[in-house]
């Protein structure tokens, strides 16, 4: 912590905090053994330092909540000093405590949803209530398609080099003004990710007349991820959004990620009510979440629409061998013992306090009939349930990917099977169904998946 001398602790008073000083804790004037501890140990020297500037500018931040700050702080002081001489209590007290700054910090510079972005969200929410009406499966995305604004934009990629990495260009790019060009090289633009692919566009997304800039990076990786950043046009450079709540000069700064492989994500840039949001659509099983994002600001208090589903699940007679691409016939007695299954599962909790299939008085072990088993990170198990063909309980697990629907096919899940207790192969059959929507919901608070921000 920053403060002009020493902290005195009796039983019955703490000092205030003073103003913050650059240099961290007065050594010299160390009198208790948690002050010496500090200033002997550099590392909690630095970050009593870092947490005396994250207090004192929430401090000068927040002025309305100026006693409710040195309350909390006078009790953090109490908790730290039980470590006494502990290095790893004080370091682990300063952390939690720092971190708590950093958080109350971005939360003054958040941007807080208005009359006209929760008008926003209701009108969505009644136009897709109305679309369910005639288009019960695709109504959101007809929704979304009818707000997705087409943007006055001029687009430019990077220049790649040996490391197929990509860089911002040197010469300036057709389209792009000498104005814009010269903001642009004052601003050191970056990729949104270390790493990957990107482009560039400029478009005015805040309706101020200067056109701002979209950062988008393919990284790839496991889950074919990419990062889109913003920056706002100010005339003369271009400010990156969120730098002022970064804790690094080159830290994420992410409007928003996408994920194509072990998610169910999309973006479409929508105008509602004269207003550009980024309407960040996170797909699972049975429900879309809907974020509409400040293109511009930190959004931690984010509009959000929620659209669930029911379906009608089949199991299709005609299935395609796992070890053979070669179509064959599901016997009446299999198909119908599949689709008897399927029907619990509106019934079937994802964690089962009680076993799927009896347990045997011998055999591997009480663990084996609880669950399907682990799953593969790039599909989204829906529920464990029992299938009973003949006299043999199977265990079976519906997975799909995310939510993922098509026109043609509908939902695409596959139901797995296996015995417990045995060492025969699985079974897995194709199983599709088509949607409607059962409600439309909407909310304003923390969004999830790549948005969360």
């Amino acid at each position: 912590m920053y403060i002009k001398g020493r902290c005195i602790v009796s039983a019955c008073a703490l000092l205030f905090f003073q103003q913050a000083m650059a240099g961290g804790m007065d050594c010299a004037k160390a009198a208790s053994a948690v002050e010496k501890a500090v200033c002997a140990d550099r590392g909690l020297y630095e970050l009593d330092a870092q947490m005396g500037a994250a207090y004192s500018k929430l401090m000068k931040s927040a002025p309305d909540k100026t006693a409710e700050l040195k309350g909390a702080q006078r009790l953090w002081l109490k908790t730290r000093n039980q470590c006494v001489e502990n290095v790893s209590c004080l370091n682990q007290r300063y952390r939690e405590r720092l971190e708590s700054l950093q958080t109350q910090w971005i939360d003054t510079l958040a941007y807080l949803p208005d009359e006209i972005d929760r008008q926003a969200m209701v009108e969505l929410q009644q136009r897709i209530e109305a679309a369910s009406k005639v288009d019960p499966e695709f109504a959101l995305e007809k929704t979304l398609g009818a707000f997705t604004v087409s943007l006055d934009k001029t687009s430019f990629a990077g220049v790649p080099d040996d490391d197929e990495q990509t860089h911002f260009p040197e010469t300036i790019p057709k389209g792009v003004s000498l104005d814009e060009w010269k903001a642009l090289n004052a601003s050191n633009i970056t990729g949104a990710s270390e790493m990957g692919q990107t482009t560039y566009t400029l478009t005015d997304l805040d309706g101020d007349g200067l056109r701002d800039l979209i950062v988008e990076t393919y990284s790839g990786g496991t889950g074919l991820f990419w990062y889109t950043e913003t920056w706002r046009g100010t005339g003369s450079r271009f400010t990156r959004r969120g730098a002022e709540a970064a804790t690094e000069p080159n830290a994420e700064t992410t409007l928003f990620y996408t994920n194509d492989r072990g998610a169910n994500q999309a973006v479409n840039w929508i105008k509602v009510h004269d207003r550009i949001y980024a309407a960040y659509r996170d797909g699972a099983y049975g429900v879309d979440k809907v974020y509409l994002l400040n293109p511009l600001r930190i959004n931690h208090q984010v509009p959000t629409i929620t659209v669930q589903y029911g379906y009608e699940l089949n199991v299709p007679r005609t299935q395609a061998n796992q070890d053979n691409p070669t179509a064959y016939e599901l016997t009446p007695t299999v198909q119908k013992a599949l689709i008897l299954g399927l029907s619990k599962i509106r019934n079937t909790e994802s964690k089962n306090s009680a076993p799927i299939c009896p347990i045997p008085s011998s055999g591997p072990g009480d663990d084996d009939y609880y669950s399907y088993g682990a799953s593969y990170y790039a599909i989204e198990p829906v529920a464990d349930f029992p299938v009973i063909i003949g006299d043999d309980c199977f265990i079976a697990r519906l997975i799909n990917w995310f939510g993922s629907y098509d026109e043609k096919v509908g939902l695409f899940a596959q139901l797995a099977l296996r015995k417990p207790g045995s060492e025969e192969q699985a079974q897995s059959y194709t199983v599709n169904g088509r949607r409607h929507i059962t409600q439309v919901s909407i909310s304003i608070g923390k969004a999830e998946g790549g948005a969360a921000n």
